[in-house]
């Protein structure tokens, strides 16, 4: 197979037209391509006509060794490499132990799937629910005001990417396309099959919940274990002569049953699998003394804005084109301050929703469907910071989003409504006192307020700054009725559970730390991917 990249036609194109020019570029007949796919589509609008760029897959048969002979010095005609996944080896007919994972996640379903595919039978412990019966509690604080602390946006079958635009996309470093082994299971599990090819793929909330039952059943297919509503409470350590421990299992809680006592599991090989909100698995695992350290991360507010004008920002005449969809944007400026604020799971045509986990506190984030055809673009605006700015150890950046959480609650009006503020008042520091052009979307509502009391000076400083500078890149994005919604503080885990080249803790033998929650991913692939990783060198040292 040889791929070509680079391979640019316009917009409205034919597929036949896409074979003529994939032969045209190669100077062959159309006859002599026996067949060919999209490995990827983007566009290219740098000189002003929106074109879509290609990266296809074909067979030439016998004429492969004379094309790559005759285009030696093209690096846009390679052969094409081989993305599909190896797995790492298969488990015994017995074995010692089952693998634990605690977490269901985005990272905790791959470590699983893979674990189960290799023949490990793992056993999965999520604290939270079912996804359907988790997206029933969800919507409890959305239109009630009614929080679930074990079963909510952060805790549940499918992790917090499932109430997000479900974005497949990542700049991590792949060399082994274990991504494509991400996208390919979500297939399989019934996501479009554009996802393999478009650029910038993504899901939405409601195809992620069908995809994640039926990923939930393969794996028990293949022997493994789902149990919902169990909570991991304490670790079961040994200590070596060395001074490290070595994992020997998990105290599980059964969330929902009052009086239970907790249960112990077996194995010498856990994976924590956690979201970025598990504040109290840390808070154990860091009484028990595993390794982590304070990592830096990012807090901010979302900003709204009417969708048709991030749509005309960026495509221009091209905008409302179906093959073009709903615009997104990437904005970052770099403040006097030292400051870098920059926009964050940016989704288009979608909604800003209720993220808390923990009673008393007030956290958002964005969401969107498939159809990304809601009225409003929204994105988070957001603002570095590091650990010198919350000293005191690994847990104290945890300390610091849950002052500023409870700080946006009070301004909410302590009924998880979230303090909302009209951009135009916000760069001119006085409150708002009402709606404006852009109606927010924010369930269950908003508290229109001013937001200069819900973040630090610093953060606050460098936010006016950047927000006329980002209305020079797009315009009208400084616009005053734009409406700017608080607070969002888990762009990333505030702590990293370090671990070593075998993916294991650095003190703790057998426990393998992954995902998100562990400060080694940062969205839907990337999770899937470490997730990936992960159970690859669990199986490995099982089978050592």
């Amino acid at each position: 197979m040889l791929r070509i990249t680079e391979l640019k036609l316009p917009l409205d194109h034919s597929e036949a037209e896409l074979k003529t020019a994939i032969a045209a570029y190669l100077s062959i007949a159309e006859t002599d391509i026996n067949g060919f796919s999209v490995f990827k589509r983007s566009f290219d609008a740098r000189k002003g006509h929106m074109l879509l760029a290609y990266i296809i897959d074909l067979d030439v048969g016998a004429l492969e060794a004379k094309l790559l002979a005759q285009f030696k010095n093209n690096v846009h005609v390679l052969p094409t490499p081989d993305t599909r996944y190896h797995f790492v080896g298969q488990a015994p007919a017995t074995l010692p132990h089952r693998p634990i994972v605690v977490g269901f996640g985005p990272c905790g379903i791959f470590a699983a799937l893979i674990l189960a595919q290799m023949g490990f039978k793992p056993i999965v412990l999520e604290r939270g629910k079912k996804v359907r019966e988790r997206t029933k509690d969800t919507w409890d604080l959305w239109r009630k005001n009614t929080l679930h602390p074990e079963s909510n946006v952060q805790f549940g079958e499918g992790g917090a990417g499932t109430f997000s635009d479900g974005k497949l996309y990542s700049q991590i470093k792949d060399p082994r396309h274990l991504g494509r082994k991400v996208l390919n299971e979500f297939v399989k599990a019934g996501a479009p099959d554009e996802i393999l090819f478009i650029a910038k793929p993504h899901i939405g909330t409601f195809k992620l919940v069908s995809m994640v039952e039926k990923m939930r059943a393969e794996i028990e297919s293949l022997g493994g274990e789902i149990r919902f509503q169990q909570r991991v409470d304490d670790l079961i350590l040994e200590d070596m002569p060395d001074g490290n421990k070595q994992i020997r299992g998990v105290r599980v809680t059964e969330i929902g049953v009052d009086g239970q006592p907790s249960s112990e599991i077996l194995s010498e090989h856990v994976v924590i699998a956690l979201g970025h909100s598990a504040r109290d698995s840390f808070e154990m695992m860091h009484h028990r003394g595993v390794f982590m350290e304070a990592k830096p991360f990012s807090v901010g507010f979302r900003i709204e804005h009417p969708q048709s004008l991030i749509d005309a920002a960026r495509w221009g005449q091209y905008a409302g084109h179906p093959i073009l969809g709903a615009a997104d944007y990437k904005l970052v400026h770099h403040a006097a301050n030292g400051r870098a604020v920059y926009s964050f799971c940016m989704c288009p045509g979608g909604t800003v929703v209720a993220a808390t986990s923990e009673v008393g506190r007030v956290v958002t984030n964005g969401m969107s469907q498939y159809s990304r055809n809601e009225r409003n673009a929204n994105s988070g605006m957001v603002v570095s910071i590091n650990p010198s700015d919350y000293p005191g150890g690994a847990m104290a950046g945890i300390e610091f989003q849950r002052q500023l959480e409870s700080q946006a609650f009070i301004l909410g009006g302590e009924n998880y409504n979230a303090p909302a503020q009209l951009v135009g008042d916000f760069l001119a520091g006085r409150a708002s006192s009402g709606v404006g052009a852009v109606e927010p979307s924010y369930k269950p509502g908003v508290n229109w307020t001013d937001l200069a009391a819900a973040l630090p000076d610093y953060a606050i400083t460098a936010m006016r700054e950047a927000l006329p500078a980002f209305g020079k890149k797009i315009r009208g994005y400084d616009m005053h009725d734009a409406v700017l919604t608080g607070v969002e503080t888990r762009t990333s885990s505030p702590l990293r559970i370090t671990r070593g080249d075998n993916c294991q803790s650095l003190n703790v033998r057998g426990l393998y730390p992954a995902g998100e929650g562990a400060g080694y991913a940062g969205g839907i692939l990337s999770a899937g991917v470490d997730g990936i990783k992960v159970a690859e060198a669990l199986a490995l040292d099982l089978l050592k």
